[in-house]
């Protein structure tokens, strides 16, 4: 691509990309598009687009994409940016703003047609527990626990569920946590909470909040919690795996839940954003928390969020205590929102020590390298995003493609 080579790529390498795309994932029906965009030292040295945004419409630039959880950097820098501000702390109990939580036990036994029975943390939840989630929540979806039931039966973490930000706080306080926190690592609506507290803190919505505070300031102009009437037409279908037709409908651009208003905003996982939008987002990162001459976070804020969080060190295999604990997670750890790179030999996957990362469930993902000075921007809509390995064999062809 135009400008690769003076940028240290081989440019041959980076086309390697679209076509593995094209020939392993779109033309065999296992993805319906992808969009991949890669920068170093903040120019672009890579943007390639294959497949439909919608039938019969080839994918273009401008396609706005559901971001599901790389909403969650997103929240977990604006929470940090409250911090900078002295308004909360990282040691702050979670009760000091959601005083809902102040009989919140942990799990013992019970669920389903049984009451629970919980007994009381060894300590509470802090607001670090929710940024590198060692909070004791958890995801419904994950379908492990009684507790994961709990989730389920309550719809807490239903896209669809009519909740607002207090009654969705209120709803999840009344859910055992799954276990003391601090104590492990569990994927969780952790991010969501930030969320809730970030609008209770700031008094004025949380939607608001992002707007004023980074995509305004960053010039994200297509990113939020829904698409505008006018702009529904770059919407993109969205699809989740089956395995007989490979792909079926979850969400069509036309129809879709995220041109609705909604009387609750996802920290964890609401947002849409587009290639151009989310690298303006990675591009303040890897600026140390600037982008032209606007600061959003503390280089050292920044420095804080992408170490490794897990107590007592180690990685995702050992810490985590449901999805994230494979394997292919060794030499991984987890920072205040973002994953983190403590070993690459381990991860077997090229990369640097202090690269930083996040996907979501409908197969998006970015990664930043501050060593190489790289951003990566990838884009499809399939769900769940543990379906294929593509963001990780991206990531192998960025780096593989380095020619200096």
């Amino acid at each position: 691509m135009s400008g690769s080579k003076t940028l240290g790529f081989d440019a041959a390498r980076l086309d390697r990309i679209p076509a593995f795309l094209q020939a392993k994932y779109v033309d065999a029906g296992r993805l319906p598009h992808a969009a991949t965009l890669v920068s170093r030292g903040g120019e672009i040295a890579h943007l390639s687009l294959v497949g439909e945004g919608r039938p019969g419409e080839a994918l273009k630039e401008d396609a706005i994409f559901r971001i599901a959880s790389m909403t969650k950097p997103i929240t977990s820098i604006a929470f940090m940016m409250l911090v900078e501000e002295g308004k909360v702390a990282l040691s702050d109990p979670l009760t000091k703003f959601c005083p809902e939580f102040k009989d919140t036990g942990v799990f013992v036994a019970g669920g389903g047609n049984a009451p629970f029975l919980t007994r009381p943390p060894t300590q509470p939840i802090r607001m670090v527990d929710l940024l590198r989630h060692t909070s004791g929540l958890t995801y419904g979806f994950q379908e492990r626990t009684p507790v994961d039931a709990a989730y389920r039966k309550a719809r807490i973490d239903d896209f669809d569920a009519d909740y607002t930000m207090d009654s969705f706080i209120a709803g999840l306080a009344k859910i055992p946590l799954q276990f003391d926190p601090g104590a492990h690592w569990n994927y969780s609506m952790a991010t969501d909470v930030l969320g809730a507290l970030v609008e209770r803190i700031e008094g004025k919505p949380f939607a608001q909040v992002l707007q004023e505070r980074i995509f305004g300031p960053l010039g994200m102009v297509d990113t939020g919690f829904k698409v505008p009437a006018d702009q529904q037409h770059r919407l993109t279908d969205c699809y989740m795996f089956d395995p007989q037709a490979k792909m079926k409908p979850f969400d069509s651009g036309d129809k879709s839940r995220w041109a609705k208003d909604r009387s609750f905003h996802s920290g964890g996982g609401g947002l849409v954003s587009t290639l151009a939008d989310y690298h303006r987002f990675c591009l303040m990162l890897l600026g140390g928390g600037q982008l032209d001459g606007t600061r959003i976070i503390s280089r050292k804020t920044l420095a804080l969020m992408t170490a490794n969080h897990l107590v007592g060190g180690g990685d995702l295999v050992q810490h985590s205590v449901g999805i994230f604990s494979e394997a292919e997670n060794a030499g991984v750890g987890f920072g205040l929102g973002f994953a983190v790179t403590e070993q690459p030999a381990q991860t077997l996957t090229p990369g640097s020590a202090g690269d930083y990362y996040w996907g979501g469930m409908f197969s998006t993902g970015f990664f930043v390298d501050p060593v190489e000075q790289i951003c990566m921007v990838f884009m499809t809509q399939l769900m769940p995003s543990s379906t294929y390995p593509v963001r990780r064999e991206v990531k192998t062809f960025v780096h593989a493609a380095l020619n200096d």
